[in-house]
């Protein structure tokens, strides 16, 4: 008898499922699907950085793709041991007491305060910034020491704390709130009991001030000092917190119906995408492990003993058991990676949009054919137009905070900056300036970690930037002067959500082992280029100037 396993990973713009083997972590089917309401701009306001999503987006998700990957692969659905789910975060949803998203209901259903407040949305920058005064300030425990010494508007209490504000009659009607990873698991299981329910570890620990040091949340005292509401709010939350290896209990009859499953199939506590996609990569101890899509999330695993009592200043937390449990998990990340180059995109596509596509001299069969011709080659041929200039020319200097700077030392008031400009500056010129802007803040964390005692000895990279552009990797190799192994899988996140189902539902003891097996291969590496080293340490030291500058005069 075969044993197989689901991975299901939510990203920014689709959830993808895969359904694996355990036995040598073959892909045996996968599926994707784009969110229609957030693909429509619904419930967004990009003008002050709110970006919300509809629960409907993400359930109908899971079942027209786990359907799909169940249906591919034709396999005994008594076979189909697990299910792991994770997801983006800090993305928390207020719920009713049943665990209800409020936006399913009548009185929600368009309120863009009743979604979920996705990680990229920064309109908490004020609430944020007031519990990291008071964190500094109150007289007692700092719990802002395990999260970087910096909480950020992309984090949970701060998100909750500008809804309620801002909203009342959600205030009012949410009984609680639930992360994404938490939520999805919650619809899936047999156990309705939210006093009871798993929540997950790394959700709790890196965005939610969870740590067992202080038993649990942040204080109620503290709480009650930004808002009673959050006081009150902490004692329908949770004390304890779980890691993904576990179960958090079996499939209830309603899905295993509409997913063709049966109840005995055990869902997994949920977890984070960057955490996944870095077990689906076989992380060990001193490998950073990029996760580069639309932002990046940069992950790293130590031992107790290696961490100790140390805390490492301005990243995005470190939590024992996020990753891999029995180790500590340490996060940092950029909030724009792939979305600097896609800003770059649509500012370029203005005039087609805008005039070209709008033209009354082209027939609508010649526009949809222009339009397709410029969407397959518009990135590629900037690409090569860019990677052509040699560093000894004029390359304009640019920082990659088009939303702000998540990592070292969140500040999400940030904006992005472009210098040495003129005259010969061509679009690819400012091409080349952005990827090579991604590059340098990646090399700020690398830096940060290391003069904080964390030993990198190699990068690996995941997603679909490091599949896609060799001459982005090529870059970072460069900039770091570390060789870089890019995983093979196209699907390492939910591959790790699908290596975590594994060992909940005991066909292996541990994730460690399960990765072994399960984990992905590595199709490339880049090494640095030694006579380009140099140069990009001069470009280098420009950004580091730009970056005090805008830094400096950002209120």
């Amino acid at each position: 008898m075969k044993n197989y396993v689901i991975g299901l990973d939510y990203g920014s713009d689709s959830v993808r499922a895969v359904l694996i083997d355990t036995e040598n972590g073959q892909e045996l089917a996968s599926d994707v699907c784009h969110y229609k309401r957030w693909k429509n701009n619904e419930y967004c306001n990009p003008s002050i950085n709110q970006f919300r999503q509809h629960p409907l987006d993400h359930i109908e998700g899971l079942e027209s793709t786990i359907k799909s990957v169940v249906a591919q692969a034709n396999v005994n659905p008594s076979e189909i041991k697990s299910i792991c789910i994770d997801t983006t975060g800090s993305s928390p949803i207020p719920v009713n007491a049943d665990g209800t998203p409020l936006s399913l209901t009548k009185e929600f259903e368009h309120n863009p305060n009743a979604m979920m407040i996705l990680w990229k949305d920064h309109t908490a920058i004020n609430e944020a910034n007031e519990i990291n005064e008071l964190a500094a300030s109150w007289g007692g425990e700092d719990f802002t020491k395990y999260e970087g010494g910096i909480y950020s508007s992309e984090w949970f209490w701060a998100k909750i704390l500008h809804i309620v504000r801002e909203d009342e009659a959600v205030k009012n009607a949410a009984h609680s709130w639930m992360e994404h990873c938490d939520y999805m698991t919650f619809l899936l299981i047999d156990d309705k009991d939210l006093a009871t329910f798993k929540r997950s570890r790394c959700a709790a620990g890196h965005k939610a001030m969870w740590h067992a040091d202080w038993n649990g949340l942040p204080a109620e005292e503290f709480l009650t000092k930004l808002d009673p509401y959050l006081a009150q709010l902490r004692g329908k939350l949770y004390n304890e917190t779980y890691t993904s290896d576990l179960v958090a209990g079996k499939l209830n009859q309603e899905w295993a119906t509409k997913l063709g499953l049966t109840t005995d199939t055990i869902i997994a506590v949920g977890t984070f995408d960057a955490h996944s996609g870095a077990v689906g990569a076989k992380i060990d101890e001193h490998a950073l492990v990029r996760v580069m899509g639309t932002s990046t999330c940069d992950i790293i695993v130590a031992s107790n003993e290696a961490v100790g009592s140390k805390t490492v200043k301005g990243i995005c937390g470190q939590v024992d058991g996020s990753v891999i449990p029995g180790y500590i998990g340490l996060e940092a990340g950029q909030s724009a990676f792939g979305d600097v180059l896609a800003w770059f995109k649509d500012t370029l596509s203005w005039p087609l949009d805008n005039l070209v596509y709008n033209s009354t001299i082209l027939s609508e069969e010649q526009k949809a054919q222009l339009k397709e011709e410029v969407e397959s080659n518009f990135i590629k041929t900037l690409t090569e137009q860019a990677e052509a200039i040699p560093l000894s020319e004029s390359i304009p200097t640019a920082l990659d905070w088009v939303n702000g700077r998540r990592t070292p030392d969140a500040n999400q008031g940030l904006k992005s900056a472009m210098t040495n400009l003129s005259l010969g500056t061509k679009a690819p010129h400012i091409f080349k300036a952005l990827i090579n802007s991604i590059c340098f803040g990646s090399k700020k964390i690398v830096d940060r970690f290391e003069e904080e005692g964390v030993r990198i000895d190699s990068v690996i990279g995941i997603g679909g930037v490091a599949r896609k552009s060799p001459f982005i990797m090529q870059t970072l190799a460069n900039v770091l002067n570390k060789p870089i192994k890019v995983c093979a899988s196209d699907q390492a996140p939910a591959l790790g959500a699908a290596i975590y189902a594994a060992v909940a539902a005991g066909i292996y003891p541990n994730v460690i082992e399960a990765a072994k097996k399960m984990g992905s291969d590595f199709e490339s590496e880049y090494f640095p280029q030694a006579d380009k080293i140099e140069k990009y340490q001069e470009l280098m030291d420009s950004y580091s100037v730009l970056s005090q500058f805008v830094e400096s005069i950002t209120k």
